[in-house]
């Protein structure tokens, strides 16, 4: 998302969009049988988390014009790619209630969460997005 917006003058915050979103899940939520005020909340975790991203990304690519991204993607094509992710996210979430509300769900993310951060490498701002993004995840 990052490079398909940099340069482009757009801006990292769109609430239009993010509403838009938000209520596009909390309908799959519904009719997925899923919490849509949970599904939602989970995914505005995940917006948090990918704007953080884009901001730092920003800041980077500003000071160090040679390290932005030679190629920017089509930002229709990455969105169109981001909500076939949500929805299978919206299914994920329905068919886990029951492993996200258990006593266990806080180890079992926190063992997860990193795994994935050493397997991919994540540097210390994935790092943090993730943790960001997982926040509502587990439901006490």
């Amino acid at each position: 998302m990052a490079a398909a917006k940099y340069g482009t003058g757009g801006p990292i915050d769109d609430p239009a969009r993010e509403k838009q979103v938000l209520d596009t899940v909390a309908r799959a939520a519904r009719e997925a049988g899923a919490d849509p005020q949970v599904t939602v909340r989970i995914f505005r975790d995940q917006i948090e988390a990918n704007k953080a991203v884009q901001r730092d990304l920003f800041r980077r690519w500003d000071a160090d014009p040679s390290s932005v991204p030679r190629e920017r993607p089509d930002l229709a094509e990455v969105r169109e790619e981001i909500n076939r992710i949500n929805g299978e996210l919206v299914r994920g979430i329905a068919a886990s209630a029951a492993a996200r509300t258990a006593p266990y769900c806080g180890g079992v993310l926190a063992a997860a969460t990193a795994h994935v951060r050493h397997t991919e490498r994540l540097d210390a701002l994935h790092s943090g997005a993730l943790a960001r993004a997982l926040r509502s995840v587990c439901v006490a």
